[in-house]
């Protein structure tokens, strides 16, 4: 039997790739950026579009590579305003990102994996598993298509991009950082990487890569507890990423970068809501170059027995911080009656 070889995604050649296969071929060296301007500032989502190739170029360039494109599978609109897209990648996987509008912002909440593999006991993308990383062009077009979403439902572009959907970005890290550059190129969609922000739920020696690549946006850590025994409770990863590694990860990162740091935290009732636990984060806050603590609220998932806390002992958690100096902003769920809440992705419809 002999083996087909199997064809390349052509978004995955450089400019310089590109020419070098149009010279092989015989072929003028300006087709390589006619082509390149197709795939990245046209969009193009097959060769058929390319109406500027001879119809001969274009079968051969189907014949020779794929054009995988997402598409949008379905579209949930919550009452808060809130879009929640499902995207079906070319081999039929599903992954989900969000678009979240508010009067200042329109911010596209992506993923980085379909599923993920960490397990964190509070999220609903952790029971799913990981079935595979998202290639950067794919991530490219989740934000691509987030983009046209703002564009025909408010009339905004997107103002900003949070690595907080489905997956650990850190576990995908060439991916994420091409998607990123992909996303800032003038070709692509011009955002500064300053108005992006990665979250990880805590790869320390990822961190450090990211200190040394000197990355330009922002990070964030989701925490969830300020000390060991809670965070491995609900976060298995904190077994092999304990916070002293974080802690001295984080400090390599602000280091090398001067980049923000966040912290995420959320508030789990009768489990990291008590005044003990917010001087525990208190006394992490002060060992990071931390700029701010997002306080979440809880949005409940099926698979998990947590609950969100009463207003008043969030009230208490808050002040507590406040008191002792720690930048703190409750941030209230949007999109909850839809499941596109923080940790409620999981390609439910």
């Amino acid at each position: 039997m002999i083996e087909t070889q199997a064809k390349r995604n052509i978004r995955h050649l450089s400019p310089q790739e590109l020419e070098a296969y149009f010279q092989e071929k015989g072929q003028p060296r300006f087709r390589a950026g006619q082509v390149y301007e197709w795939l990245w500032s046209k969009k193009a989502r097959s060769f058929s579009e390319m109406t500027n190739l001879s119809k001969d170029l274009r079968a051969e360039l189907e014949e020779t590579f794929v054009l995988p494109a997402l598409s949008v599978d379905t579209s949930q609109f919550s009452s808060d305003g809130t879009v929640k897209s499902r995207f079906r990648t070319a081999d039929g996987h599903l992954v989900e990102g969000v678009l979240i509008p508010t009067e200042d912002r329109q911010t596209a909440c992506v993923s980085s994996q379909i599923g993920c593999s960490l397990s964190c006991k509070f999220c609903a993308t952790g029971y799913m598993g990981r079935k595979r990383n998202l290639d950067f062009d794919e991530i490219y077009d989740e934000v691509a298509l987030l983009n046209q979403q703002a564009e025909v439902t408010y009339g905004k572009k997107l103002t900003n991009i949070v690595f907080m959907g489905m997956g650990e970005p850190l576990l995908n890290y060439k991916n994420v950082l091409a998607a990123i550059e992909r996303i800032g190129a003038p070709d692509g969609l011009g955002m500064s990487p300053r108005r992006v922000t990665v979250s990880t739920a805590g790869v320390a020696k990822m961190i450090r890569q990211l200190g040394d690549d000197q990355v330009r946006f922002k990070l964030a850590l989701s925490l969830h507890a300020a000390n060991d025994k809670k965070r491995s409770e609900i976060m298995p990863i904190n077994d092999s990423n304990n916070l002293k590694a974080l802690v001295d990860a984080l400090n390599y990162f602000y280091k090398q970068t001067s980049g923000e740091v966040t912290f995420e935290y959320i508030l789990f009732d009768q489990f990291n809501d008590s005044l003990q636990d917010a001087d525990e984060l208190v006394k992490l806050f002060r060992k990071v170059p931390a700029d701010l603590v997002n306080i979440i609220e809880y949005n409940p998932i099926d698979a998990a027995r947590f609950s969100k806390p009463s207003e008043d002992k969030i009230r208490q958690f808050m002040d507590h911080l406040t008191a002792n100096k720690v930048n703190a902003r409750l941030r209230r769920s949007r999109g909850k009656d839809i499941d596109a809440a923080c940790g409620q992705l999981a390609n439910k419809a």
